[in-house]
């Protein structure tokens, strides 16, 4: 099956690779490194004995396991096997989102104290080889690598990981670039979402890590993403998910986290009133006209821009509309999702429960913040602005303060928040993955309490047609890793139902 699409007839790399499989007998279960503190648990274990295999036959691939199920885990007492077992002459390295470093550096110290670790990170960083000589483990950030490259492209690294790996999803970034010209033994990615919202996410990881096992862009493009993304072809879907099988390791919490309490999805419609519904049909009206000109005129794809900004505007009504940048938002003074979120968040404290609140819009959280404060109700908050990121983090940990607001960007992934029981997504996103890895702060491993997360959507709206929607691209990242059915994306139909009016139903 690797052969099927793609002429491999020449190409000794991907043919070498072939061979390898083929004369593998399985992945074999390899012991805890002695200096790991932790009992990995057995889906643990089973991923520390992949990666050693991916590793034995020089192989790349992306553990993939849902967030909070432990990659961090596993990656370190796969690092701490290689050098218990003499393998790594050279230092490891990981890439980081910069809200990581102080994650890998304390669960490295908690879980792997034999490491020899250190973060290079800072104005006070210093590139030394006999410093990397002493070193097992480099911790460092993507904005790091660019700024560095020169630099940590003249080690070959024994292991190079990058966390988070989907930053690197877009390959004419320099980021990507940079990344690629890392030199490593072995390379591995670490992603909970390595699709987030296309195709094209995946072709760039695997750039990374097996350039030849997908193909040019080009060559990728015509093969799988236009037959599975624009015409659902199934036939292509499971030729695409053979070929990865081997090198992408998933497991869902369902699947594995027997002993973790379930969530529950609360979806709770709010009903625009008054002079908030006159304001989004009024932005919704022009909206519609100029991007039916627009897509007229420059088709679909070319329009972007321009139907990404309507819709933009149609959220933040829905939101709040003092969100909204319009000469007649600024006399709408009420917002009924507001109003709706204070009082479901009265109820829950009222019942002893820890809530998080996200949102796309630090503005938004703002605005929210304004509103808890005059109610006299205690909240921490987290965007990108935030400089004492963990000092946050362990103020609302302690449990003394029961609110935190975070904005979905800076707060979607690193946090470890299982002392919260709530979740609320203020305004739904496109992205699926974005949101459950936003719940995953409080739905992981540790959590001994039923989380209830609740998503708040103006009946009849834009937003409804979003959540909608999310439930086909998420269709579409399962089929690919659960080998299920697909479904297409966006089209001028779904368009035109994005420009829907509200409806006298939804009064």
């Amino acid at each position: 099956s690797m052969g099927q699409e793609l002429n491999l007839r020449g190409n000794s790399a991907m043919l070498a690779m072939a061979r390898r499989l083929r004369a593998c007998r399985g992945v074999a279960q390899t012991a805890v490194p002695a200096g790991f503190v932790a009992t990995l648990r057995p889906y643990q274990a089973q991923g520390l004995s992949w990666l050693q295999f991916l590793r034995d036959h020089s192989l790349g691939g992306i553990l993939a396991d849902d967030m909070g199920l432990g990659k961090t885990l596993q990656t370190l007492a796969h690092v701490l096997t290689e050098k218990d077992a003499g393998r790594q002459k050279k230092p490891s390295l990981v890439v980081v989102p910069t809200s990581l470093l102080t994650n890998w550096q304390r669960e490295a110290a908690r879980f792997a104290p034999d490491l020899n670790l250190e973060v290079y990170y800072g104005p006070d960083r210093e590139f030394s080889p006999r410093k990397l000589a002493r070193c097992d483990l480099i911790v460092t950030s993507y904005g790091m690598v660019l700024r560095d490259q020169l630099q940590l492209k003249t080690v070959k690294w024994h292991l190079l990981i990058l966390d988070e790996s989907q930053t690197i999803k877009n390959p004419r970034s320099k980021l990507h670039h940079a990344v690629c010209t890392l030199q490593a033994q072995h390379r591995l990615c670490l992603s909970g979402t390595p699709m987030q919202n296309r195709l094209a996410d995946l072709w760039a990881q695997f750039n990374f890590l097996l350039p030849h096992l997908l193909g040019s862009w080009e060559t990728f493009n015509e093969t799988f993403v236009r037959p599975i993304e624009n015409h659902g072809d199934a036939d292509r879907q499971a030729q695409l998910t053979t070929r990865l099988k081997p090198f992408m390791l998933r497991r869902t919490k369902d699947q594995v986290a027997t002993d973790l309490p379930p969530s529950t999805l609360i979806v709770q419609s709010v009903t625009l009133e008054g002079a908030q519904r006159d304001l989004y049909e009024t932005v919704r009206v022009a909206a519609d006209k100029k991007v039916r000109q627009t897509v007229q005129q420059l088709g679909m794809s070319r329009a972007s821009i321009i139907i990404l900004d309507a819709l933009l505007k149609l959220r933040q009504v829905c939101c709040d509309p003092r969100l909204v940048k319009l000469e007649q938002a600024r006399l709408v003074k009420k917002s009924a999702k507001l109003k709706h979120l204070l009082g479901l968040v009265h109820e829950l404290l009222d019942e002893g429960r820890r809530v998080l609140i996200f949102s796309q819009f630090t503005s938004m959280l703002e605005i929210i913040g304004a509103a808890l404060t005059r109610e006299k109700l205690a909240f921490v908050e987290l965007t990108g602005k935030t400089r004492l990121r963990q000092q946050v983090v362990d103020t609302f940990n302690e449990g003394t303060v029961p609110i935190f607001l975070i904005s979905l960007k800076a707060g979607g992934t690193g946090l470890n928040l299982t002392s919260a029981d709530t979740v609320i997504h203020y305004d739904p996103w496109w992205n699926p993955a974005a949101e459950r890895q936003a719940t995953d702060r409080a739905h992981r491993i540790g959590q001994n309490k039923r989380v209830f997360v609740y998503k708040l959507v103006v009946a009849g709206s834009v937003e409804e047609r979003i959540v909608e929607m999310q439930a086909r691209k998420q269709a579409m990242a399962d089929a690919l890793m659960n080998e299920g059915k697909m479904s297409k994306l966006l089209d001028e139909g779904d368009l035109k139902d994005l420009f829907k009016p509200l409806g006298k139903g939804d009064v």
